[in-house]
């Protein structure tokens, strides 16, 4: 049995619960794969996977989501929006500041956002990941639809990994049970997407720019293809593009990870 009983959520989500449709599988590969071809067959807005387990979840730029039954949370949210792909700029920022709401509303402190989709979480003035979003766009007859992954850790994750991370329950006096969770979740992404829908993200900028954990400091932008830019942050434009002071000028940034760069540290390293 899935560790999500639908009963159960209905009862937490209340006059919510008949905006969503969700579905809790013990695993399949990916929840927002699953949902991309539920989309296919023509699934409505509010549909929800949730998965126990992955067996090829994704994060952004090809990496691999890694998630443990009892210790994450993992599901995709299916969304529909009239107009084109264009007025959707910005759409992972406004779900960081949903995740955000959500957990501060079940009593996380030291929730935090950076661009452009990760919630971190503040440890004694180190930044660990706690959440990760990707939205994957698709434009159809019936307008753009977006398929919104999360994975959040409710417990520090065991494994070794490349970049600090912290779990929900670090966060929290008592680590909420995992109905209260996903129902608090998605109850604020309902209202945050029809928030966004109508007002884009410059609508709920001031409330990403509050949480952004590296504003008015010194970042490097790290770039594959390309060497790290330094510069100043100064958030982001009503567009959801990161504004970094360089030395040649404010710079308007549509893509890429963002690192801080403690004092005397050297160029490189990984993305936190």
């Amino acid at each position: 049995m899935p560790l999500i009983d639908l009963v159960l959520l209905k009862a937490r989500l209340g006059e919510l619960a008949g905006r969503f449709d969700v579905d809790a599988l013990d695993e399949c590969d990916s929840t927002s794969s699953e949902l991309m071809r539920r989309a296919d067959r023509g699934a409505p807005a509010g549909s929800v996977v949730v998965a126990d387990r992955q067996s090829a979840g994704r994060g952004r730029r090809g990496r691999q989501w890694l998630s443990a039954p009892e210790a994450s949370l993992t599901f995709s949210l299916l969304w529909r929006f009239t107009g084109p792909l264009s007025r959707l700029s910005g759409l992972s920022l406004a779900v960081g500041v949903a995740l955000a709401r959500g957990l501060e509303s079940l009593g996380a402190q030291g929730v935090g956002l950076k661009w452009p989709n990760d919630v971190l979480l503040d440890q004694d003035g180190r930044q660990a990941k706690l959440a990760g979003v990707l939205v994957e766009l698709a434009s159809d007859r019936r307008g753009t639809q977006a398929i919104i992954g999360i994975g959040l850790n409710l417990l520090p994750p065991a494994e070794e990994l490349p970049f600090p991370a912290a779990g929900l329950s670090q966060a929290c006096y008592r680590l909420p049970e995992r109905h209260a969770v996903l129902a608090a979740l998605l109850c604020e992404l309902a209202e945050t997407l029809e928030r966004f829908a109508g007002d884009g993200f410059g609508g709920l900028k001031a409330d990403w720019q509050q949480r952004h954990v590296w504003q008015g400091q010194q970042v490097q932008l790290l770039d594959e293809a390309a060497s790290p830019v330094l510069g100043t942050c100064l958030g982001a434009d009503d567009d959801g593009a990161l504004l970094l002071e360089t030395a040649a000028g404010v710079e308007r940034i549509l893509a890429g990870d963002v690192s801080l760069r403690p004092a005397g540290s050297t160029l490189g390293g990984r993305p936190a």
